[in-house]
């Protein structure tokens, strides 16, 4: 297959959190790929005293915009943050991918989560175990740093990898100047874009960026 064009990923933001002052959004990204459609994180659907009283979250939930929940056949949570996997319950009967330390440390760390969002009747997650190829071209990667647990998806179908990281980097500075060992690994791919959960538009490499009006800094 030709996977540039065969191969799209597609932010939607699904909330607004209040940090510092500022609006920070939320973004889940879908792969669209021939051989399945897949949802790399869920977001929130409801508000949680916790993440009210922190972030007095603005939400829109998937179920509730212009988004086919049926048409979803993988999930992946790049973490089980609340903000990462409070939609997980939509996608029952749906295999949930998270790395094997992700989750456990979701059950047993005190105020890592919401566990009754992780534990939600009916989720069929699996664990991962290191690297795993979720379809051709597309495979999961450790990234830790956020959370030891953490994954990101790579999208190793065009002459460079495109790369969801979920917040192993919250910002472009992270990847700019990395200092985690998953922001690390992200740079050491030499990615052509990289989609982050906390801003709009995909980091690129500071020389992709010459010349390219409008283009993040």
């Amino acid at each position: 297959m030709t996977a540039e064009a065969a191969i799209t990923v597609t932010p939607i933001v699904v909330v607004e959190l209040h940090v510092e002052g500022e609006i920070m959004p939320v973004c889940v990204h879908v792969i669209d790929h021939p051989a399945g459609r897949i949802l790399v994180d869920t977001g929130m659907t409801v508000p949680h005293p916790a993440v009210v009283a922190a972030f007095d979250p603005l939400l829109f939930p998937l179920n509730e915009q212009d988004f086919d929940v049926a048409g979803i056949d993988i999930v992946v949570n790049t973490h089980l943050h609340a903000d990462h996997c409070g939609g997980n319950h939509l996608f029952t009967g749906r295999p949930i991918y998270v790395q094997r330390q992700e989750l456990e440390d979701a059950h047993s760390e005190d105020g890592y989560t919401i566990r009754e969002w992780v534990d939600a009747p009916g989720l069929q997650y699996v664990a991962v175990d290191g690297e795993l190829e979720l379809l051709p071209g597309i495979r999961l990667v450790p990234a830790p740093g956020h959370t030891t647990g953490s994954q990101i998806v790579v999208i190793e179908t065009g002459a460079r990898p495109v790369v969801i990281c979920g917040d192993t980097a919250v910002w472009f500075g992270e990847l700019d100047e990395p200092h985690t060992d998953g922001q690390r690994l992200i740079r050491a791919l030499d990615p052509e874009e990289v989609w982050l959960a906390h801003v709009h538009e995909p980091w690129r490499p500071a020389a992709d960026r010459v010349d390219r009006p409008g283009a993040p800094a």
